[in-house]
């Protein structure tokens, strides 16, 4: 054998160049099927990444969007997002307790440059995504605890509408202060003191438009004694309050009864499931005068929300300064969650029973096209 190729070396016969052609052919295809194998790759992975782009994006589209809109919104994402080929909504499943599972899948026959030397003119290029999505805060339903002092004030919900711009008003729970004085004889000498903390009467209304419709009340209501109350009824505050003018202690039993109007309606129910933004705010109308808001990092820190939902929801923590408050994430599903605002009356920071304001809202969620806590799963 070496004899032979050692002939064909000396040989002067003939060209060598059809054989130098020749063995540039296998050299050739294997250069030119790894610069389309390597287009393949990154055509896949533009791919992947478009088509996780268009699966989120369908999870954020209204509820009643039907399953064919849903698959072309799928296919319009997928080519905005420069996918290639044809996306494909395998599956669009809504849980019962409103958790979104979507499933889907993309395929493109990429065009060879190199490898139709072999006859190869495409190759087929697929990917798939999962997508998980969890419900989102549709209704919230408000309830008024506690409200006092000698302020008035009112606590508004607001909600920015998916693309609008606007807050608009949904919900208003107004406080007015009605003053209470104890009278009383010591001998035959009549001395009267004033309840310090103050309570009053507290309206809720459901906001539409500008027109708002009262749904729900509390009324405090105030009695003094010169001597302690025995068996106060479940839920009454009962103040012992010293008056220096007749060196006698004076008992206060504060009592609020809490009624929806019309008695058997659904209460402060507030529909936010086409709201993209919430806030609240309270302003207090005498006194100070003050505007403080969530959504505001120079007065949030007035607001005092209950700690971690699940857990314990006492003692209300105050909101740390310079922080904005996401209304959606102190809400929790299906729980009742407990929040406060001091109006103005107190240096911050205070303890939280140095608020003003007390309430507990209770969260309702369901599919919803506003962003929620979402994850990939393929």
């Amino acid at each position: 054998m070496q004899k032979i190729a050692d002939r064909f070396a000396r040989s002067r016969s003939g060209s060598m160049m059809p054989l130098f052609f020749l063995s540039l052919v296998p050299l050739i295809s294997a250069v030119g099927f790894s610069v389309d194998y390597t287009d393949a790759v990154q055509t896949r992975s533009g791919m992947q990444a478009a088509l996780d782009a268009a699966t989120l994006a369908i999870t954020t589209l209204p509820p009643s969007m039907t399953l064919p809109d849903r698959k072309q919104a799928l296919q319009d994402n997928f080519v905005a997002n420069n996918g290639q080929g044809t996306a494909t909504l395998v599956s669009f499943n809504v849980a019962s307790d409103g958790t979104v599972a979507a499933q889907t899948s993309a395929s493109f026959a990429m065009p060879t440059n190199f490898m139709t030397i072999a006859r190869i003119n495409s190759v087929p290029v697929a990917v798939k995504s999962g997508v998980n999505k969890a419900p989102s805060l549709v209704q919230a339903t408000f309830k008024v605890d506690k409200v006092s002092g000698y302020w008035n004030k009112t606590v508004t919900l607001y909600g920015t509408s998916f693309g609008g711009s606007a807050a608009q008003k949904l919900m208003t729970a107004s406080y007015v202060y009605a003053p209470y004085t104890y009278t009383y004889q010591v001998g035959t000498k009549s001395y009267s003191m004033k309840e310090q903390k103050g309570y009053g009467t507290t309206t809720i209304s459901l906001v539409k438009g500008s027109t708002p419709t009262v749904v729900q009340t509390q009324t405090c209501t105030t009695v003094g004694s010169t001597s302690n109350f025995t068996n106060p009824p479940a839920g009454a505050i009962v103040s012992p309050e010293y008056d220096g003018n007749s060196k006698k202690t004076i008992y206060f039993q504060i009592t609020c009864a809490t009624t929806n109007v019309p008695a058997d309606g659904a209460g402060a129910a507030v529909d936010v499931s086409q709201m993209g933004q919430l806030s609240l705010q309270m302003d207090v109308t005498t006194g100070t005068k003050a505007t403080f808001k969530s959504n505001d990092t120079k007065t949030s820190n007035h607001l005092y929300l209950g700690t971690v939902p699940g857990t314990t929801l006492t003692p209300l923590v105050e909101v740390a300064a310079g922080k904005l408050i996401d209304i959606f994430k102190v809400v929790p599903c299906a729980e009742t969650s407990y929040q406060a605002w001091e109006d103005g009356g107190n240096s911050l920071p205070a303890d939280y029973t140095n608020a003003d304001f007390f309430y507990n809202v209770t969260g309702k969620c369901d599919f919803n096209q506003r962003p929620s806590e979402t994850a990939l799963t393929q």
